[in-house]
């Protein structure tokens, strides 16, 4: 294998272990936020967004 077959490989080596960590890292944050909003909304906690018809 010639040097720049090497460089070549070691890139896209280096490319995919760095896009899979952050796809995990998103993955295990977007996790949380759900378990954070969940247990906001479980103490009466609503969204802005969340409108209540008044009557």
């Amino acid at each position: 294998m010639s040097a720049h077959a090497l460089f070549v490989t070691a890139a896209y080596a280096i490319t995919v272990v760095v896009l899979a960590g952050l796809i995990g890292w998103i993955l295990l944050d977007q996790r949380a936020r759900k378990r954070e909003l969940a247990a906001l909304e479980a103490t009466g906690v609503r969204r802005r967004s969340d409108k209540a018809v008044k009557s």
